[in-house]
């Protein structure tokens, strides 16, 4: 594994902390800033909304600047983001600190998984994205448990200023081993956005903001369902989302590989795995051990979405993957904030704590039936391609179907 990698997954590990700690320091934010969880929720939506905006916005206007020099740039930004939050007098500056520590995170995750696939040879892309994507799976195994623990004891400020130390450290491995990577000599904005408008990669950014919302419902509110419905105490809450990001790491792990062989049915399979999942969530969540295993399996199959659809939109972006990249994590984020914020209105209806697991099923059907269609229309539109490629001899297996080669004598 390339050194870069590891630089690339520190960087992950720091990101992924400050996005998702946040589920877990909810109650203590919402007593401390005098507001309802409901509410403080949308600090969860802050963060994604600075990641819609920042991806796109930042992206391009670093299109220009070379790989490594702009992971610094984003990692900078992140920094004073977090030192912002940790900083912030009231609940409106709260908001405020989680938007611009969003700023950077789907330029950042855009530009790397562009770096991670150039680091590797072909047919190892999905394997070298997914690796820096470990570092956002660790960070729920180990950053957000630390964190959330950290936040209950010394205070939620604390927990932000030492995410600032993680982004440091970050920020010193980017520059000591990720090697220089120069732009494309033909990258440029117009053939970002030109790619960006290509009707494969839109059907899979709608596909994220869908499906990984059905992940985002419940994730937002676990802290509180681990107290009010599985029965826990406070205590507990840093065991669960350490379980939850147990999930998540294997199912990076397993995705890495599964894309790489077939990628399309990997996508169908984790959506479909995530409707059963919330559905059955909302039985398993009343014995506390069948919780539990659920809670890893959740982990799991919503995290096995991530990497088929960011190499979707890569390969389908072509020789312009950066903008179209950077804008799947900006749909990511979309999810989490349509997630958490669909997830708040269900509790505040009086739904109960486990509305959103039904709710998220929802999205996640819908989010299938997108990726389902779009897998349709993506096979007409290459039937003739793929029959000219037959009748000179051989075709290479479809990594997308998962067909085998097929050959035909002339």
């Amino acid at each position: 594994m390339p050194l870069a990698l590891l630089a690339l997954a520190v960087s992950a590990f720091g990101i992924g902390t400050t996005e998702f700690v946040m589920m877990g320091l909810l109650p203590n934010v919402a007593d401390d800033l005098g507001t309802s969880v409901p509410t403080a929720g949308y600090l969860v939506s802050a963060y994604a909304i600075g990641v819609v905006i920042g991806a796109p916005l930042l992206t391009a206007v670093g299109s220009r600047v070379p790989r490594k020099k702009m992971l610094l740039l984003l990692m900078g930004l992140f920094i004073v983001g977090n030192l912002a939050s940790a900083l912030a007098p009231g609940f409106g500056w709260l908001l405020a600190g989680r938007v611009l520590a969003g700023l950077p995170h789907g330029a950042f995750f855009g530009v790397g998984a562009v770096v991670a696939a150039r680091l590797v040879n072909e047919g190892r892309q999905a394997r070298a994205v997914a690796t820096m994507f470990l570092g956002l799976t660790v960070a729920n195994i180990v950053g957000v448990p630390a964190a959330t623990l950290l936040g209950q004891h010394l205070g939620w400020r604390a927990t932000f200023l030492v995410v600032t130390l993680i982004g440091l450290a970050a920020l010193a491995s980017l520059a000591r081993l990720v090697p220089y990577v120069p732009v494309e000599s033909h990258q440029n904005v117009g053939r970002e956005m030109r790619a960006l408008g290509h009707r494969q990669v839109l059907l899979g950014l709608v596909t994220a903001v869908f499906g990984f919302a059905g992940v985002f419902a419940v994730y937002s509110y676990l802290a509180s369902i681990t107290t009010e419905v599985m029965g826990f105490g406070e205590s507990s809450v840093t065991l669960v989302l350490a379980l939850f990001g147990i999930g998540m790491t294997l199912g990076a792990l397993v995705a890495g590989p599964l894309t790489d062989r077939a990628l399309r049915p990997t996508l169908y399979a984790s959506l479909g795995a995530l409707a059963v999942v919330l559905v059955a969530f909302r039985f398993t969540v009343h014995v506390q051990w069948a919780a539990l295993v659920t809670v890893v399996v959740l982990g799991a199959v919503g995290f096995m979405t991530t990497t088929p659809l960011q190499m979707l939109v890569m390969r389908k972006a072509k020789d312009a993957p950066t903008l179209a990249s950077a804008s799947n994590h900006s749909a990511f984020n979309l999810a989490n904030a349509g997630g958490a914020w669909v997830g708040g209105v269900a509790i505040s209806a009086g739904w109960g704590w486990m509305s959103p697991a039904l709710v998220g099923a929802v999205l996640a059907l819908v989010g299938l039936s997108i990726a389902a269609t779009a897998g349709l229309l993506d096979r007409r539109d290459t039937t003739a391609e793929k029959s000219r490629i037959v009748a000179s001899g051989s075709a290479p297996a479809d990594t997308e179907t998962g067909a085998e080669p097929t050959t035909r004598t002339r």
